[in-house]
């Protein structure tokens, strides 16, 4: 299947016109995970019929009008893995707020309260029996020209989130904390802007 992947690869921004439907999965790819140090390489969309779109971002970064937009819309529900890494990036690359979030991992630790491994290769294996390869990971990502197997490690990472989402969604309704998920998906743009100032949101709260 991973050797079939529909892949489309643009520079800097999306066409205008694109059809994405009303959801769509979304990861990103940075030369690290600091997002005060390591800049945005790659930002990855894919819609429900599996189509993934990769836009490449150049350093210095170039207005990318049509990824804001669709980040912004409050009618596009978009489904992150670990939200509040790439709403952050996203934000401090963009300036832009990421609205209607569904996060795969938030709700995987609100509804699998049974499992302590909410990673995407952990839900992937345990909810759809699919085994996600990540030897790609921590390879450059910004490299001029990304390989084949770079793309499609890419590509992977938002393949299965759509499935993960209704799967997760399901048992989230079933323990009534449906309502709470989202509550705490409203949140992440408040959480990105701490993160941005390099300020812990757990530091706020305690005594």
């Amino acid at each position: 299947m991973m050797d079939n992947l529909d892949i489309t690869l643009f520079e800097n921004d999306l066409p205008s016109g694109l059809d994405l439907g009303d959801e769509i999965a979304v990861d990103s790819e940075a030369m690290g995970l600091n997002i005060h140090n390591d800049r945005l390489c790659l930002v990855q969309i894919a819609n429900s019929a599996g189509k993934c779109f990769l836009i490449k971002i150049d350093s210095p970064v170039k207005p990318a009008p049509n990824l804001t937009e669709i980040l912004r819309s409050q009618k596009l529900t978009k489904i992150f893995h670990f939200a509040r890494f790439d709403v952050a990036l996203l934000n401090k690359t963009f300036a832009v707020q990421v609205n209607n979030i569904f996060c795969t991992k938030i709700a995987s630790k609100l509804a699998r309260t049974f499992s302590s491994k909410h990673g995407l290769k952990d839900l992937c294996r345990d909810l759809l029996d699919v085994e996600l390869l990540k030897q790609e990971q921590t390879s450059d990502w910004g490299a001029d020209k990304l390989t084949r197997k770079q793309l499609k490690y890419a590509a992977s990472d938002v393949l299965y989130l759509h499935q993960l989402k209704a799967k997760l969604l399901k048992m989230l309704i079933r323990e009534d904390r449906d309502k709470l998920a989202y509550d705490c998906f409203k949140s992440l743009s408040t959480i990105s802007e701490l993160d941005i100032l390099n300020i812990n949101p757990d530091a706020l709260f305690s005594h």
